[in-house]
């Protein structure tokens, strides 16, 4: 008896594990796999402007899109310094400079700027010099120009960032007053926490002025200003395990400096957590400026001619998979609208990946980049010629 209840329990155990954690063995295709990054300088084939072997992604009327750096592992952020493109990766640990030395528009040598870092995500660069966001610091390289085939050392900015890695890999990016803008995700799936847990923070070049200006952000992983009157917008992943389509992500603008957006309380401006949210009210916080879809994982976003391109890296844990494509949302007078596709074919009808979008660069010709960190590539979106 007492054994046929041990089993029982096991079995009982193992059904629970699974109908929890089941969905990791089916999505686990569709992660990025982490192998050993060849650091050395490596050449890059020049890709045609339109590339046949993307075939399966369907664009607008008007666009086209190739190969802008291919062998670009773990390619995530993206920023643009003098005709180069540098690259954050999360568990590769490297930071790329990827080069286009004839100044035709592909990309054709790729370095390692720096290795052995701890997920470094984001990538600012600014003046000659590059800053990059890992877990717990802020780090910096100087006259980077000039230096980034070489190696080159970095020095400390800030290293007073929370050491967590649940959501620790930071986004990062310089506002228009020439400040450091980063998030700092909840270091779980849904719990409350403390400062400076959950929230958009800021500081000087130099690491001083450290300041929370955003609170109640479960996890944000991209953020662009509105040319238009300079508000700060930003994505925001949805909690899990409240069902497959509950809740959505969230498109956020930040109206005044300060502002709660209601995690871990309240979810898509209206819906109560089931386990947080007795005795509140989704009224105390700021709304979302657009729903967006659920577990879609939202990151990368830029202002492009009067709309927003938003990267969904695409779900993990939805029996449906979602995302895995780039979208588009209007904005108008500061209101966002027309949320739809503008590049999709990343996700097979078979439920398999050929890539995940993370992040969005806009190029000083009006190109647009797109990284992705389970193909290792980077793409490039083109206006079509007259």
């Amino acid at each position: 008896m007492k054994k046929l209840l041990i089993i029982l329990v096991l079995l009982g155990l193992g059904t629970w594990v699974y109908s929890r954690y089941g969905y990791l063995l089916q999505s686990a295709q569709n992660f990025p796999q982490s192998t050993p990054v060849d650091e050395s300088p490596t050449d890059l084939t020049p890709q045609p402007v339109s590339d046949d072997s993307l075939g399966y992604l369907h664009l607008p009327p008007g666009y086209d899109i190739s190969y802008y750096a291919k062998d670009v592992q773990g390619a995530r952020s993206l920023a643009h310094g003098n005709d180069v493109v540098y690259v954050g990766t999360r568990a590769q640990g490297v930071v790329y400079a990827i080069v286009d030395n004839d100044k035709d528009g592909l990309a054709d040598k790729r370095y390692v700027v720096a290795s052995g870092l701890n997920h470094p995500n984001g990538v600012v660069y600014t003046d000659h010099t590059l800053y990059v966001a890992e877990i717990n610091r802020i780090i910096k390289f100087e006259n980077i120009d000039e230096t980034f085939r070489d190696k080159p050392k970095p020095s400390v900015v800030y290293d007073q960032l929370p050491k967590e890695g649940h959501h620790g890999w930071r986004y990062m990016a310089l506002g228009p007053a020439g400040k450091l803008y980063l998030g700092i995700g909840a270091p779980c799936n849904n719990c409350e926490n403390a400062d400076p847990y959950g929230s958009i923070a800021r500081l000087n070049l130099d690491g001083t002025g450290f300041e929370i200006i955003a609170r109640g952000v479960r996890n944000t992983v991209g953020f662009d200003w509105n040319p238009e009157d300079l508000s700060l917008w930003f994505t925001e992943n949805g909690r899990d395990e409240m069902g497959d389509d509950v809740p959505r992500d969230e498109l956020n603008q930040l109206r005044d400096l300060g502002e709660n957006f209601g995690f871990p309380y309240c979810h898509e401006g209206s819906i109560l957590d089931p386990k947080f949210g007795a005795g509140k009210n989704c009224d105390d916080y700021a709304i979302p400026a657009l729903n967006l879809s659920p577990h879609a994982a939202a990151l990368g976003m830029k202002f492009v001619d009067g709309r927003i391109l938003i990267a969904e890296h695409g779900s993990w844990n939805r029996k449906t998979p979602i995302g895995y494509r780039v979208m588009s949302v209007d904005i108008d007078n500061g209101r966002a609208s027309n949320y739809q596709v503008f590049v999709d074919g990343w996700l097979g009808q078979d439920g398999k990946a050929k890539g995940r979008p993370v992040d969005i660069l806009v190029m000083p010709d009006e190109s647009i980049l797109v990284s992705d960190d389970f193909a290792g590539v980077i793409y490039k979106i083109t206006k079509k010629l007259d």
